[in-house]
This record gives structure tokens, C-alpha cells and sequence, in this order.
């Protein structure tokens, strides 16, 4: 996989991390950093009162200085629409937690477990690529933990989508080692077949797989990048991709059996038990589907567990459920999650996926969820600088003889 796209899977999960649990009492809102990302994106430019003109009975206005106060009216209303624009964008925002929100704001994290897709062209580093001819590639997760592996397929086609046989000169997996430092393991050779076994779903239909597995590859120890390294010709002309792994030896903990619904706080609650064998801060994501399979919502849990048995409660948020008005029964669905650890890397250890249907719930009525937007002194707080902004900005215009 591309560094770019490891990258962008980073920055999916780190964006996760900011959002901290709801359901807590004021005193216990999100950090300020939390909230001032988007009021710095929404808060419209201050805006300056403009000095009163003379009155029109003892200095009449030039005809420049008609047209200098038009060109401040302007500028004041548009001062204003930002201003009401960033309240009414925050407020619309805001009537959820942190921790349930539309699955139209995440469209990118509603199937997580699908391979990443890439194609790309057949050359060497700064060689000229062949012309007609592409390499597709997938590849299954980007982080692995325990005894997980990652499945990689390679393909060669040309314009008409026709698989072009690969020959491979040089097939390794080995750790990415830091400029200055000595590797701690030894490459092994990792060559893709195309015999239907090992992975590899169908025998000769020019996809070549390879599943890296670091534990039982020689890395169960090694805590790193782990790279699948990919040396191929075709026609005479060389080519070469690679596979990256972010790999750690450990386990976070490990799902048990069951999940819990009720209604609290005028929302749905849904509790899953984690038997939790490395404390931390761990992020877990569940996606919320209505009864057409429609995707609905994200759920976010983010918060402190100690070692043992221990809840992850995913939230619905009952406005959210008024707004939207879903089909009844839920579903929750592809549960994956990890444990998050802060300067160091890898910054997680995973924690196995729950693909598919996890759980499905009663038939609800709108009727048991609160239709209140989400209580928060934080909320209440940017709410009114924000209408403050907006007040400045009406009086401003007031004075230069515009608005309603």
C-alpha cells in the first residue's frame, strides 16, 4: 500500500480520537480543543462598527462618499449573512454528541472492513511506465496486532480489462527499518501465487495473492512497519510495487458474547463487553443501520478502561432518531476499534473486527427517545457567542442604514 494511503487511514482514526464520550455531566464535556476546531472554521471575520457620517441636515454626502458608505453596507452584510450562517451551521451541528452522528457526515467509514483498492502503473522507481497495461492492487487492513494477517492481491491488465500474466524476480517481507538503526528481524521471502490455495481465491485468473501474516513470519516480537516488498517483470518490462503494515505484537483485549440494549437519557444504549487485557484509552466505532439497511448513524465510544471485563456503550442519540425517523429494527453492524497509545508507534493495538450484523434491536418507537438536542455547557456556550456575533453584526449594519 502506498504511504499516502497509510496516511489517510491514519488521519480517519486520528480525527476518531477527538471525539470523547456523552451521557457524562457538564463538568466532564469534551476538552476545549474539542469544540474550538469547528467555531474557528464557522466564526465569521469580527466585525467593526463603522463611525456615524454627519447627519444629512449639516453635511450632505458626496456622491464618492455615497458610494464609500454603499461599499460599507455591503461589507456589513456580508459580515452579517457570515455570521448567521456560522450560527445556524454550529447549531445544526451541535444538536448531536460528539459520539452519534449522521452517517452522512462519515461516508468514509461506513464499510471499513473492504479492502483498499489501488491501481498503478508498471515501471520501477523513476522508470517510464509501459504504456496499456496497469497493476491493480488490494489490500485487506493497513494495522495488524496478535496473530492478525493481511491479505494483498496483484493484477496486470490492459485496456481491456484482460489479466496479463506476472512474473515476480523478487519477493520479500521485511521491516522498515529508521535511518542509523539495525534491523531486528531478517527479511523472508513472501511470493504471490495464483493457485487457488493459501488465500488466493481462484486458480489462474491472473490475481496473484499473498497474505502477510508478521506473527508467524518471523515478527512476533517485532513492533513496527512491516513492508511486502514486490519485484515483477512482464514483456521485458520491470515493475515494482509494495505492501505496508503497521504490525504490533500485542493484544488489547478481546470481545465477549452479547450485547445490551435499554434506553437512557432519552437515547439508545448499546453496551458490548470488552475483556480488556491492556488498559488505556481505547476508540471503537459501530455503524448503525434501519431495517432497509439504509446506514443511519456512526457510533463512537472513546474513553479510559481498566484491565478486565469492562462496557463499551455505543450511543443513538434520540434527536438524531427524530430527525432522521428510521425503520425499526436496528442494526448494529462492523464493529472494529483499538487501543489507542499516544507517541508511540504504532499508535494502536487493534482489537478484533465484529464484521457484519452484531446485534439487532427491539421495535422502537419514536415516542421512547428524547427529541431534545444534546444537553451541553459547551454547546450553550459557543451558542451564544455566536448569536453575540450575530447582534454585533445586525447593530453595524443598523448604523449605516441598512438591514431590517
Amino acid at each position: 500500500m502506498s504511504p499516502g494511503r497509510w496516511a489517510a487511514a491514519l488521519g480517519v482514526a486520528a480525527l476518531a480520537v477527538v471525539w470523547l464520550g456523552w451521557g457524562r455531566s457538564a463538568s466532564d464535556a469534551a476538552p476545549a480543543s474539542e469544540a474550538t476546531a469547528p467555531m474557528a472554521s464557522l466564526r465569521p471575520a469580527p466585525v467593526v462598527a463603522a463611525a456615524p457620517g454627519p447627519s444629512a441636515q449639516t453635511a450632505p454626502l458626496s456622491a464618492e462618499g455615497i458610494r464609500q458608505r454603499e461599499a460599507q453596507r455591503q461589507l456589513a452584510q456580508q459580515r452579517l449573512d457570515q455570521a448567521r450562517e456560522a450560527l445556524a451551521t454550529y447549531e445544526a451541528h451541535a444538536r448531536y454528541p460528539h459520539q452519534s452522528r449522521p452517517a452522512r457526515e462519515h461516508p468514509d467509514q461506513l464499510q471499513p472492513f473492504l479492502p483498499i483498492a489501488e491501481e498503478h502503473p508498471l515501471r520501477t522507481p523513476g522508470g517510464t511506465p509501459m504504456d496499456g497495461v496497469k497493476l491493480r492492487t488490494t489490500q485487506e487492513r493497513v494495522f495488524t496486532s496478535g496473530d492478525e494477517s493481511s491479505r494483498v492481491t496483484v493484477s496486470l491488465v490492459n485496456a481491456q480489462n484482460q489479466a496479463l500474466p506476472l512474473r515476480f524476480t523478487r519477493a520479500v517481507i521485511q521491516e522498515v527499518t529508521e535511518p542509523g538503526r539495525t534491523a531486528q528481524t531478517v527479511g523472508r521471502p513472501l511470493v504471490p501465487t495464483d493457485d487457488g490455495q493459501a488465500g488466493d481465491e481462484v486458480a489462474g485468473d491472473g490475481v496473484y495473492t499473498a497474505t502477510m501474516a508478521p506473527s508467524r513470519q518471523g515478527f512476533n516480537t517485532f513492533a513496527g512497519r512491516v513492508r511486502l516488498e514486490l519485484w515483477m517483470s512482464y514483456g521485458g518490462q520491470p515493475g515494482f510495487i509494495y505492501f505496508d503494515l503497521m504490525h504490533d505484537p500485542g493484544t488489547a483485549g478481546r470481545w465477549l458474547p452479547g450485547v445490551t440494549e435499554s434506553v437512557q437519557q432519552g437515547a439508545l444504549a448499546l453496551d458490548l463487553r470488552l475483556e480488556v487485557q491492556q488498559p488505556g484509552r481505547y476508540v471503537v466505532n459501530g455503524r448503525i443501520d434501519d431495517a432497509s439497511g439504509k446506514p443511519i448513524a456512526l457510533a463512537l465510544f472513546n474513553d479510559e478502561l481498566k484491565t478486565g471485563v469492562q462496557t463499551v456503550r455505543l450511543w443513538v442519540h434520540g434527536r438524531l432518531l427524530h430527525d432522521l425517523k428510521p425503520a425499526f429494527p436496528l442494526t448494529l453492524r462492523d464493529v472494529d476499534g483499538f487501543l489507542l497509545r499516544e507517541n508511540t508507534f504504532p499508535d494502536r493495538v487493534m482489537l478484533p473486527r465484529l464484521a457484519g450484523s452484531v446485534h439487532r434491536t427491539q421495535n422502537h418507537v419514536l415516542s421512547r427517545f428524547s427529541p431534545d438536542a444534546w444537553p451541553s455547557e459547551q454547546r450553550d456556550r459557543y451558542l451564544a457567542e455566536l448569536r453575540k456575533d450575530v447582534d454585533t453584526a445586525t447593530d453595524a449594519l443598523k448604523r449605516l442604514g441598512g438591514g431590517p
